[in-house]
């Protein structure tokens, strides 16, 4: 079976990394191919992640870069058609919610090539995100739906996806956690060297409804000041974050307000797993704070893994300086929640989801 995975971003690539391990065990039933669409195109955001991944290096980069999301999802569909065509892979796996998922899923369906979503049915109800519509229409195209949890099987079945295509496999997020926690351990050693604090506030903010407003910017800013006076906080900072810090000239800031260039997963990991409070408005965060046993407060007016909110690991929080610095008091002043993880949280995803392509091969071959 030939497979092509396709990869463009960070979130991407620890969701691919475990399965693309688990099929190389089988060479004789899959041949791979890894497809980087170079939606995530810096050294700091791609390189040190395929590195500390172990994923290989990937077969075809297009090298789009970055642009408006109509101008990089159809770059991606230009330059991916041409590989699509002169690879004829038997399936395509996609990963996430990123443009790279949707674009390449697009393509797929006008050249009748099969289509497997990992992470499949996870929704916010908030049409107003990208990542909504890229899951959307991704869910109503592919043939194979692989879910992290029971709410997304709910989800496709409410939207008329067909039960038999649906596989809840779990998180393959986790798989990854699990399997670098060990070198996250080895690396805090150092790490704490560099940040000799006895707690601290981690916060990771990129998305355009919180960076790309320059007064809900602000506000998150003078927030994180306010509360770093208590509790030092660090910011490891996503480049189009740091534009806009940097464009609305926010540089009065307490000097334990410490904004950092952007980290690779391990370091970020450690961080994450010794922090008092995260705060974030990344999906993968959620998640992982959900596993660690971390207080979480994400920076949202919805969520699309309400199941870290109904096991109390984490919780929405408006986006203005008094609803951030309250929230933040109050979880900083809280014992640290009870780790309860749903099922089939529990580094074994990509075992699942492989068996499900083996399978394929046995009913193809009968």
């Amino acid at each position: 079976m030939r497979v092509l995975h396709v990869v463009g971003a960070r979130p991407n690539f620890m969701k691919a990394a475990p399965i693309i391990r688990e099929m190389a065990l089988y060479p004789g039933e899959f041949q791979q191919i890894l497809l980087h669409t170079g939606q995530h195109y810096a050294p700091e955001m791609s390189k040190v992640f395929f590195d500390e991944l172990g994923l290989p290096k990937p077969d075809v980069n297009l090298g789009v870069g970055s642009g408006s999301h109509a101008w990089q999802t159809a770059q991606i569909m230009t330059h991916s058609e041409p590989v699509l065509l002169d690879s004829n892979p038997d399936w395509v796996v996609v990963y996430g919610d990123v443009n790279s998922t949707l674009a390449v899923t697009l393509v797929c369906s006008k050249l009748a090539i099969k289509v497997a979503h990992v992470e499949a049915g996870l929704r916010s109800f908030d049409r107003s995100m990208p990542e909504e519509i890229n899951r959307l229409v991704t869910d109503q195209i592919a043939e194979l739906l692989f879910t992290p949890s029971r709410d997304a099987d709910l989800n496709l079945v409410r939207e008329g996806v067909l039960e038999d295509r649906i596989h809840m496999v779990g998180n393959v997020m986790i798989d990854t956690l699990v399997d670098l926690l060990p070198k996250a351990q080895e690396k805090w050693i150092h790490i704490k060297e560099r940040y000799p604090f006895e707690r601290y506030v981690l916060v990771t903010i990129h998305r355009p409804s919180n960076v790309d407003h320059p007064d809900t910017l602000s506000q998150i800013i003078s927030a994180l000041n306010e509360i770093s006076y208590d509790v030092p906080v660090l910011f490891p900072v996503h480049p189009r974050t740091r534009t806009r810090i940097d464009e609305l000239g926010l540089r009065e800031i307490n000097e334990d307000l410490k904004l950092l260039d952007p980290l690779g997963y391990l370091e970020f990991l450690a961080l994450q797993m010794q922090s008092a409070l995260v705060l974030t408005d990344s999906g993968g965060i959620q998640e992982e704070t959900t596993y660690l046993g971390v207080q979480c407060l994400t920076a949202r007016a919805n969520t699309e893994r309400p199941v870290t909110i109904e096991l109390g690991t984490n919780q929405l929080v408006e986006s203005n300086k008094g609803s951030l610095i309250d929230a933040m008091n109050k979880k900083l002043s809280e014992p640290s929640p009870q780790r309860t993880l749903p099922p089939y949280w529990d580094g074994h995803t990509a075992p699942r989801v492989v068996e499900v392509f083996k399978q394929l091969l046995v009913d193809k071959n009968n």
